[in-house]
């Protein structure tokens, strides 16, 4: 009698964004480890990611939102104009109440924050690999009463008026770093920069760049609790 042959397990290929060696090695091993993920490529910024993507031929990729030499919004939007059905997740520090919506209109279908346990993230990526949409509870029923028009006083944040760019700019105020600096950073003119700082003075209700520095670098610690 044949003995009937077991098919090995089909793993889905990871490919990884973010900016920190270290970050990144980790977090490639613990999905090495796993029964049913693998990583095929790694990449620091946008430019090298969208690079290599085409010859890793991912299932799934993951994104953080501070990059080197650009932002993570910005390359989920790149990735689903040019892979238009490779999922993307988006694994940042930053506080999903903020940027998780922006996420998902920008091209991923899922965002989960670092801080989560290891068996939470895995979890996402699985999500998400399979094409479904992640998102954590919270951020689910945030998104279900905005959807409802119904908003809490939680929900009203803000740093939501801001765009897509503006928010980045502010981060990076928050970083301590010059117009000049975010300027070469973005690609942008300093008038642009200039442009979008008065912007965010005015829908923020701020009288100088002195508070909008002051915000941001407040906004930037409660970030990282």
């Amino acid at each position: 009698m044949a003995k009937t042959q077991i098919k090995p397990q089909q793993k889905y290929k990871v490919f990884l964004v973010d900016d920190h060696p270290v970050l990144r090695q980790g977090l490639g091993r613990l999905i090495d480890d796993q029964p049913d993920l693998a990583m095929c490529g790694d990449a620091e910024s946008p430019v090298e990611a969208m690079r290599l993507l085409p010859a890793a031929k991912p299932d799934v990729v993951i994104v953080d939102l501070t990059l080197k030499g650009g932002d993570g919004l910005e390359l989920c939007k790149q990735i689903r104009d040019r892979f238009t059905t490779l999922p993307i997740l988006v694994v940042s520090m930053h506080d999903e109440s903020l940027y998780a919506e922006r996420a998902l209109k920008a091209g991923a279908r899922g965002y989960v924050m670092k801080q989560e346990p290891q068996e939470i993230v895995m979890t996402a990526l699985r999500t998400v690999a399979k094409g479904e949409v992640y998102l954590s509870a919270k951020m689910s029923a945030k998104l279900l009463r905005s959807f409802s028009g119904i908003k809490s006083d939680s929900d009203l944040a803000p740093l939501e008026r801001l765009t897509d760019r503006e928010l980045e700019i502010f981060r990076l105020i928050g970083e301590g770093q010059s117009v000049r600096t975010i300027a070469e950073k973005l690609f942008l003119s300093t008038k642009t920069v200039e442009a979008h700082k008065e912007h965010i003075k005015q829908k923020l209700n701020l009288k100088s760049s002195n508070e909008v520095l002051q915000y941001a670098i407040e906004a930037r610690g409660t970030d990282r609790q």
